[in-house]
């Protein structure tokens, strides 16, 4: 079970810090993934990272602008968001998958928490 929370109103080139907190024993077994979805759009990848916190994958929108860590010992999964922009303004979701890679596609991940909201204004 995922539970993401953080969102909120922001101005542009503004901060936020989002969190997905999990439950089970084996949270430190999945990889987890932030996906966000704009009104009227699709939902895209963000970030993702595996199970140990080593490796990361971000999307061109938002490398060196996001980033995406991990506290196994509390079962969380952070991204901060800094330098937000209006464009950035979506429903952002977070979800895991058992396993190593980090794959950017939604189908391949079967668990996924509730959305929060995170509205940036110009």
């Amino acid at each position: 079970q995922l539970q993401a929370s953080g969102g909120g109103l922001v101005q542009a080139g503004g901060s936020l810090r989002l969190s997905c907190a999990g439950s089970g024993r084996t949270f430190s077994d999945y990889a987890v993934a932030w996906f966000r979805q704009a009104i009227g759009k699709g939902r895209e990848f963000i970030a993702g990272i595996n199970w140990s916190g080593a490796s990361a994958d971000y999307a061109d929108t938002v490398k060196g602008r996001f980033t995406i860590s991990r506290d196994n010992g509390k079962k969380t999964v952070g991204l901060q968001m800094n330098s937000l922009k209006p464009e950035d303004t979506a429903v952002y979701y977070c979800a895991a998958r058992w396993g190593v890679p980090v794959p950017d596609t939604e189908s391949r991940y079967p668990y996924w928490g509730q959305g929060t909201q995170v509205t940036v204004s110009s």
